[in-house]
């Protein structure tokens, strides 16, 4: 693996550093870490890699690993930065036929969704956005129970994302984070829809299957002299009748990571929380709740795949995270050694999920400045992206 950003002072590097390395599958052997050269060699050197592969630059990174044997150069990328670089980055890598893992939300605009899918669809590399909630076992056991019809047709979603963090105007502190986060110019058309919504919206996506259709949103700043959203309310509506509720907020004092998603079918519900994640309860019509626990023999394949320890030991954030790293390595391996992925292992969010998160974003910003009701969600699949080893069990 090589790292483009995280360097020193950021934070979700080190996670994904860690997720990489928690099976043994991957190693970080080259870098540019930082926008700045000599906080990037620094940075380098501080996590050990050889002195060639610690770049000043992002594009000398791509440049020198094309001028190394194929043999010798990274199998895939990982993009760590904050979000304005997601896209020139991702692109030259994946049109240098370099695997892409990329952090999300995958790019600014539709249409950079777009043309990245199309480079991808030319290059055929693995492409893998990090939505890493996707990652926990008893997320999959969730989408198994939806997906088997378990829970009847469903009828309503609830999901939603609370913080806490941004209650005060932290980026003026010199908080790296919450500068580049609250900074349009970096971060995007969003401020916590982008950061957070998006995890929200794609938890749902991933358990449910459904598709929306049209959006009602209210997006709010209600830090005084933010340029972006900190707190965002939306209804939905999803093709074939159900309907949906999600907010997201970044001010609401005493929250930490508290993500959690409801579904209600015509047999059945299940709630799930970020906080509680070995836990998922199960309510059927006319029978005792159920609580269904990470790491017993009783759950799906999918959920007992994502699973390293037995029950009753807390498998939590970073094992999540490593998942999907997990699921990018298996597809990887499976095309060196000419053969199929496992599917339990290979699964993982793919561009088209991240572009469709793209387009979420977009259309919530559009419906929170309309003063009509509803506004389609219009999904689209600009270029079908090449077949991938993420096969949803």
């Amino acid at each position: 693996m090589g790292m483009v950003g995280g360097g020193e002072g950021a934070f979700i590097g080190a996670v994904h550093r860690m997720a990489a390395a928690l099976d043994g599958q991957i190693d970080l052997v080259a870098g540019a870490l930082s926008g700045t050269p000599e906080k990037s060699r620094r940075s380098g050197a501080a996590l050990g890699l050889a002195p060639q592969r610690s770049y000043p630059t992002w594009q000398t990174m791509v440049e020198g690993e094309l001028a190394r044997p194929p043999g010798e150069r990274i199998h895939f990328v990982s993009v760590v930065t904050p979000n304005d670089l997601h896209y020139p980055v991702a692109r030259a890598f994946a049109e240098a036929g370099i695997h892409v893992v990329c952090d999300k939300p995958l790019v600014h605009t539709s249409e950079q969704a777009s043309d990245l899918m199309a480079v991808v669809q030319r290059s055929g590399v693995v492409f893998a956005v990090t939505y890493n909630y996707s990652g926990y076992p008893m997320v999959r056991e969730a989408r198994h129970l939806v997906r088997d019809g378990r829970l009847g047709q469903v009828r309503k979603v609830i999901v939603e994302y609370n913080q806490g963090w941004l209650a005060t105007r932290l980026e003026e502190t010199g908080n790296k984070q919450a500068g580049w986060r609250t900074d349009p110019a970096r971060s995007g058309l969003a401020g916590a829809v982008g950061d957070i919504g998006s995890h929200a919206e794609h938890l749902a996506a991933t358990v449910t299957g459904l598709e929306l259709e049209a959006i009602c949103a209210d997006l709010t700043t209600f830090v005084p002299g933010r340029q972006l959203d900190d707190d965002a309310n939306m209804l939905l509506r999803y093709a074939g009748g159900a309907r949906g509720v999600l907010w997201c907020s970044q001010i609401g004092i005493g929250a930490e990571n508290d993500l959690r998603l409801r579904v209600f079918g015509t047999r059945g519900s299940l709630c799930w929380r970020q906080e509680e994640p070995n836990t998922l309860e199960v309510q059927f019509l006319d029978a005792p709740l159920q609580m269904l626990r990470r790491g017993n023999p009783y759950l799906s394949a999918a959920a007992q795949a994502a699973s390293r320890l037995p029950s009753g030991h807390p498998e939590a954030f970073i094992e999540a995270f490593a998942n999907v790293y997990r699921g990018v390595a298996e597809a990887i391996r499976a095309r060196l050694e000419g053969r199929a992925p496992d599917p339990l292992i290979a699964d993982f969010p793919t561009l088209e999920e991240g572009a469709r998160g793209v387009q979420f974003i977009e259309r919530v910003v559009e419906s929170g400045r309309s003063e009509v009701k509803w506004t389609p969600a219009r999904w689209s699949s600009p270029a079908a992206a090449p077949p991938q080893s993420a096969q949803k069990a």
